[in-house]
């Protein structure tokens, strides 16, 4: 009962963050647009689970199996090197290779598919390689 509530939970955080997307970010010619601001995708659909600093805490992280991972140690739990091509992997989501295991992450790449009046790949990794470079941009490297 408690996963089939937190997946409930996570579909409507989902569809909140698209609902509350300005109908500029929901549209391919934003995304196609030569600057997407990865700090908005974030905002718009991530920080609900990962809260606004992507340590995990957002708002709807308290209904999750699991915790969201804190994204801004992901170079730190990769040697100190961040796996940007695993990242976009993991946002995007639809090659996931069902052995490795289930994830609560909606799988992004349909869900910007979906948005889209026409699905259009290149604003698909317009968006998904913004939100990976501002990823990149919020990691915390341990002191030396």
């Amino acid at each position: 009962m408690a996963m089939k509530t937190s997946a409930r939970l996570l579909i409507l955080a989902a569809v909140a963050a698209f609902a509350a997307a300005p109908a500029s970010a929901q549209t391919p010619a934003a995304a196609s647009d030569s600057h997407v601001s990865g700090k908005s995708v974030f905002t718009t659909y991530c920080a609900s689970c990962h809260g606004e600093s992507g340590r995990g805490n957002g708002a709807v992280a308290i209904f999750l199996r699991t915790r969201p991972a804190d994204l801004t140690q992901i170079a730190t739990r990769n040697k100190g090197t961040f796996p940007a091509e695993r990242v976009y992997e993991l946002i995007d989501g639809r090659r996931v290779v069902k052995p490795h295991g289930e994830s609560q992450m909606p799988v992004w790449g349909d869900a910007f598919a979906k948005s889209a009046t026409e699905s259009d790949e290149h604003a698909i990794k317009a968006k998904i390689d913004a939100l990976v470079a501002y990823l990149e941009s919020i990691q915390e490297h341990p002191p030396r």
